[in-house]
């Protein structure tokens, strides 16, 4: 069974996407409607821009799920996923792939889940922090027990991999107990903020009426999303869990262990870079991978 996987933030790099645009009259029509819902030509930012114009959150995000989603329509019957899942943002690319939202909707919600992102990022100094080779629970242990402090597991990667999001002064006095503790590595990341913590919830606020004033479709197979784990087809729950999304965290080891549990037996990525194989391998070392970029 095919599993077709969906990369979020932090995927980007300069020049994605051009060769589809050059050569596939299906993508060039629809980077140009993207340029056109957009208000700006985000074709030259991804295609001539700088590694700065990328690292924008308003542009980043965009510019992935534009890449994720034309790569997926532009396979034509040759995209058949038995389940799809996207790490993050990559979910509402994983939605709109599975026909759940229309092209012109998902990239609308995308921009206003950035620019609402953005703003609550700029309310208050916040981070992340990647933290290698410790177990799930310590982590979780000692980010519960910084109490004047936002800290919280953000994404569970894989096995060993987890990022903890939260304020600038909670990261770093959880980097230097998790250090401690024996992890090999808490390490600050480039971001613009906390994503996945609480520190989140004015963008979730902002997100949920866009959200809930959007149609939803039964998807054309089970997506596997960042809260639940677990496969969904239902509008209501879908849209639910594409708002707690916000200030939840990604559980994408869990999503992946479920979707082999079910079935999966070749994972694709679509979208730039390749990290969800990656992870996906320390999951699951069997698993088949492949990507197209």
């Amino acid at each position: 069974m095919k599993a077709f996987v969906f990369p979020g933030q932090g995927a980007q790099f300069v020049g994605m996407g051009k060769d589809l645009y050059e050569t596939s009259p299906l993508a060039k029509e629809m980077f140009e409607k993207a340029n056109e819902i957009l208000g700006f030509r985000i074709t030259d930012l991804m295609f001539e821009g700088t590694d700065e114009d990328l690292r924008q959150t308003k542009v980043t995000q965009p510019a992935i799920f534009l890449h994720s989603v034309i790569l997926a329509k532009t396979m034509g019957a040759d995209f058949q996923p038995n389940m799809v899942a996207g790490h993050s943002l990559g979910e509402f690319s994983a939605l709109v792939a599975a026909n759940a939202l229309s092209f012109e909707d998902g990239l609308k919600l995308v921009y206003k889940r950035a620019l609402a992102m953005q703003k609550a990022c700029e309310m208050n100094p916040s981070t992340m922090a990647a933290v290698l080779a410790l177990a799930d629970e310590k982590v979780e242990e000692i980010c519960a027990s910084i109490t004047d402090e936002v800290v919280v597991p953000a994404n569970y990667n894989c096995p060993g991999q987890i990022v903890i999001s939260g304020s600038d002064k909670g990261i770093d006095k959880a980097c230097e107990l998790l250090l401690a503790a024996g992890a090999k590595r808490a390490l600050k990341l480039k971001v613009g903020g906390a994503f996945h913590s609480p520190l989140m919830e004015p963008a979730k606020v902002e997100l949920s009426e866009a959200i809930n004033s959007t149609e939803f479709a039964t998807p054309i197979c089970p997506v596997y999303q960042n809260v639940s784990t677990i496969a969904e087809t239902d509008p209501t729950t879908i849209k639910a869990n594409l708002i707690a999304q916000l200030t939840a965290p990604v559980k994408w080891t869990q999503s992946v262990e479920h979707m082999v549990a079910d079935g999966a037996t070749e994972f694709i990525e679509l979208g730039p870079g390749s990290v969800l194989q990656g992870l996906v391998k320390k999951i699951a070392k069997d698993i088949v991978t492949s990507g197209k970029q």
